[in-house]
């Protein structure tokens, strides 16, 4: 779901014997970090036999998709644009779904997708003729989801996001050979999940056994670090097993949780009741996602006699990355790295108020940084018209 975890802190000052060439801000993607999460989607792939799929909506930077597909199956998409980049960057399965296709977007998409997932019966059957012989597949609506927040959950009132009625799915059964039912959201409780398969499996169950393949999305936080991991193996497995499914996952921020910074440079420093320091980067622009959720950045240890609010360089008002503890009183030229600034971050970047755009590092199993983006003034003027 659209919404970012903060598990791991966020960095206060960088170490000036680690400060990279290149010039703030910058996103940097630290494969050690990003080889934990996927180590445990490998792990979690031979106990249960489930297959993993990167989610393209929470994270597209495709200079690590060939590092990530040594343990992962596939990627799975929410657009054609998403289809296509997984098709062209992400080696093994290409999985389609979109809230609707358009007309003139649906021939790309099933040229791109090994299996592609509609949202509606609606939408099945006005693509039905031009999707025959394609592995095909619908999403369903369980009526429940753990999302916190209403603008994120897809199991809100009048949600379109998939069909809900047994009767109405079961009546479509012989064209499709899998359903998708995606309704965790940042879930770190097993229990909760387990609670959830249940409803599933006592709603749709008698679907569910038509079925070559169903898909139980992303949102499940199983890559943290108190999971019980041995449990959902065991879970996905009996599942599986019980319907004669192959059972994916499509993890996104599980994938990334904690394998990337924003690094900044405090640019200002000013005093109107509070100590505030302005850095070149912006949340509204940068970390669009803490805006839209009203959650601050992250930065660690956040201990300190000194405190200070960070402020982005832009005009928005609001643009206010948080308030954060120092060991000592900030000042221009200081580098800052937020946190966990990898999942609904690079995929959400925008050239608001025309503030650069942050390069994509990343730094390598052995240490080394490598530059792999830069953007410019070239880049802004081409997305405008």
């Amino acid at each position: 779901m659209a919404r970012l975890r903060h598990d791991c802190g966020v960095g206060a000052r960088a170490n000036p014997t680690k400060a990279f060439a290149v010039q703030t801000p910058y996103y940097l993607i630290d494969k050690s970090s990003l080889l934990r999460n996927l180590e445990k989607i490998s792990w979690l792939r031979d106990a249960s036999g489930v297959k993993c799929l990167l989610a393209l909506k929470c994270f597209a930077t495709w200079s690590v998709f060939d590092f990530m597909a040594e343990h992962m199956d596939g990627s799975t998409s929410s657009s054609l644009y998403e289809v296509r980049l997984g098709r062209e960057k992400f080696p093994g399965e290409t999985h389609a779904y979109s809230v609707a296709y358009a007309d003139h977007e649906i021939a790309e998409v099933l040229a791109h997708a090994d299996k592609v997932i509609f949202n509606s019966i609606g939408q099945l059957t006005k693509f039905k003729d031009v999707s025959q012989g394609h592995l095909r597949g619908l999403r369903v609506n369980p009526g429940v989801s753990t999302s916190e927040f209403d603008l994120a959950d897809p199991a809100r009132p009048f949600s379109r996001l998939g069909e809900h009625d047994p009767a109405q799915i079961a009546a479509v059964a012989d064209q499709i050979s899998g359903l998708m039912f995606h309704n965790n959201c940042e879930n770190d409780s097993f229990e909760r999940f387990d609670e959830m398969l249940r409803l599933i499996e006592d709603h749709f169950g008698a679907i569910i056994h038509q079925m070559d393949w169903i898909s139980l999305g992303g949102g499940i936080h199983f890559t943290g670090a108190d999971y019980p991991l041995e449990k959902l193996a065991q879970r996905l497995a009996q599942f599986a097993q019980r319907f004669g499914v192959q059972v994916y996952l499509e993890p996104g921020e599980a994938a990334i949780t904690g394998a990337a910074t924003l690094e900044v440079t405090v640019l200002d420093t000013m005093h109107n009741g509070k100590n505030l320091a302005i850095v070149d980067s912006s949340i509204e622009a940068h970390l669009l996602d803490l805006l839209i959720y009203r959650e601050p950045a992250k930065l660690a240890p956040n201990t300190g006699a000194h405190e200070w609010m960070i402020c982005g360089k832009s005009c928005l008002a609001g643009d206010i990355f948080g308030e954060f503890r120092f060991d000592a009183p900030l000042k221009a030229g200081d580098r800052l790295s937020f946190q966990d600034a990898a999942g609904y971050t690079m995929v959400k970047k925008n050239w608001f108020n025309g503030v650069k755009m942050p390069s994509i590092a990343i730094r390598e199993l052995d240490g080394t940084i490598r530059l792999v983006r830069d953007f410019n003034y070239d880049d802004f003027a081409a997305a405008l018209s």
